[in-house]
């Protein structure tokens, strides 16, 4: 979603050019919201600066509707903090207008196999999974619901038993098992529950495999 139409035209022929099928182009908040909703994208790029809207908040409201939506910034704005909000938001890049073609490129692949993609100290180059640099702003991208799955999986808890303590449907914590799963960058549960360990997301260690 863009305000700048001449740019997000760019932008789709060069989507194009990667096989990627372009569904539709948003210039405000508003109507991000009914493409996004009639569409279910696999992939949304967003401007932060649409003239209705913050994009954060949007890209927000975009990921709690569609869930399986991954959301890119694609700003002018090369700020560490708006990075952060992006990618704490759910956010699955954070990427700046003047990012090399290829490179841009590359981190949209990158995202279409599950990675995070952002510009570690901007202006050094696109970062792709680069855990050692990136761990925390993965950690951060967690919502408080998916901290309580990551929580149950560490206590060794089966899908069932995190559906009946949540008091939600087990494909609802297959939805948000996966979700932590991407966002943190690892294969299993125990790697998640691991990581949370790591970095003191939970209370208590993992007990066995499951």
């Amino acid at each position: 979603m863009d305000d700048h139409l001449l740019f997000a035209e760019a932008i789709g022929q060069t989507l194009t050019s990667m096989g990627m099928t372009l569904v539709g182009i948003a210039t405000t908040a508003e109507r991000a919201r009914i493409a996004v909703r009639e569409q279910r994208p696999d992939l949304v790029l967003m401007d932060l600066g649409l003239p209705d809207q913050d994009g954060i908040s949007l890209g927000r409201a975009i990921l709690d509707e569609a869930p399986d939506t991954k959301v890119v910034a694609l700003t002018a704005l090369e700020d560490d903090n708006s990075m952060q909000d992006a990618l704490r938001s759910g956010f699955h890049g954070y990427l700046t207008k003047n990012s090399d073609p290829e490179k841009f490129r590359r981190a949209l692949e990158s995202v279409s196999d599950g990675q995070v993609v952002f510009q570690h100290r901007l202006g050094r180059g696109v970062v792709t999974g680069d855990r050692n640099a990136s761990e925390a702003l993965l950690a951060g991208q967690l919502t408080s619901r998916e901290i309580e799955v990551l929580q149950l999986l560490a206590e060794g808890a089966s899908s069932r038993q995190i559906s009946e303590r949540l008091s939600i449907s087990p494909n609802t914590v297959r939805t948000h098992v996966q979700g932590i799963l991407t966002k943190l960058q690892v294969h299993s549960r125990l790697e998640a529950a691991a990581f949370a360990v790591r970095h003191d997301l939970v209370k208590t260690r993992p007990v066995a495999p499951y």
